[in-house]
């Protein structure tokens, strides 16, 4: 196992409508706040403006889901909350160029499909965990560390937010495999990020699983990439790749399975993140949320209800109740 790994951090849902989106998701349950978009004058003596990428979070204790598009001069974001970003001259382009790449890269994302293009794995040891992957021929671009005022009950605290980016094949977008951007971050502070949790009405409190989906083709590689990435085997049921963490997991299931997993399913483009679990108090009460407010809710099966790709901006969401 990799002792370098705990859970799942997060996992990005990247939309062009942030707005609408966002409205989704508080019919769906969740808390989120306004979101966020960065304003900062690109080049010295210049007005400060809004540009990058726009989000924001439903939070929860160990893992949070993050809703995001790029920042458009021509379609500003409804409701968003400015934040203000500042450097040194000297390390300004520096701040700017990687700025724009995030922007970029949500650009690419989109252009693919609306729906998961993020997903980040928690870490006690980021710097371990970095070590590990160059140990293992794993390409990624090294630790990246910033620091963000946060504010909670004790004032404004600075965050440090360490993160690793797995790359992919000579020539492709740096920080970027083919299913999206894949990496590794260090756990969220208990304190900070208990700051920000709120109850969601649908009851959800963890994420607790991610699939990819793959060609039937691609599975064995992709599946061993995944084992060297994460540093563990994964467990098979059936012809679905179970990588279990701490309470969460990743699942990696072949095309032609997906239908079976999540009924109705189809995946938007291949290989693709398509799906995400929340744990949730009460499964009941939860459907009994989804349908007053007109939200579809499928059953897979399994005792889990999913609310389709299809009326979730690409991404099918699954609500389930954990056993004891």
């Amino acid at each position: 196992m990799g002792s370098d790994l705990s859970r799942l951090h997060h996992v990005g849902h990247v939309v062009e409508d942030l707005g609408s989106a966002l409205a989704l998701y508080r019919r769906l349950g969740f808390t989120l706040p306004p979101p966020s978009v960065p304003v900062m004058a690109r080049a010295a003596g210049t007005e400060p403006r809004p540009f990058g990428a726009a989000n924001t979070h439903a939070d929860f204790a160990t893992s949070f889901i993050e809703l995001a598009t790029r920042v458009r001069e021509d379609s500003p974001v409804a409701g968003a909350r400015f934040v203000p970003l500042q450097a040194p001259d000297d390390v300004l382009q520096e701040l700017v160029d990687k700025i724009e790449t995030t922007s970029a890269n949500l650009a690419a994302c989109l252009e693919r499909f609306a729906g998961l293009h993020i997903l980040m794995f928690s870490s006690p040891d980021v710097e371990s965990a970095a070590a590990r992957l160059s140990a293992s021929g794993v390409a990624h671009g090294g630790v990246n560390t910033a620091r963000r005022p946060v504010e909670t009950e004790r004032g404004t605290v600075s965050e440090i937010v360490s993160y690793v980016e797995f790359d992919g094949e000579p020539g492709a977008r740096p920080g970027a495999v083919a299913e999206g951007r894949i990496g590794i971050a260090g756990e969220l502070d208990p304190a900070i990020q208990g700051s920000r949790c709120a109850e969601h009405a649908n009851g959800a409190f963890d994420l607790v699983d991610v699939v990819l989906c793959v060609s039937d083709d691609a599975l064995p590689a992709t599946v061993d990439r995944y084992r060297t990435c994460l540093g563990r085997q994964p467990r098979q049921d059936g012809r679905l790749a179970v990588f279990e963490l701490e309470g969460s997991r990743l699942s990696v299931v072949p095309a032609s399975r997906l239908a079976t997993l999540l009924p109705g399913e189809a995946p938007p483009s291949l290989p693709a993140l398509v799906s995400y679990t929340v744990a949730v108090r009460d499964l009941g009460v939860t459907a009994k949320l989804l349908r007053d407010n007109d939200i579809p809710v499928h059953d897979t099966g399994e005792g889990d209800i999913f609310v389709p790709g299809a009326d979730a901006f690409g991404a099918a969401i699954v609500f389930r109740e954990p056993t004891l």
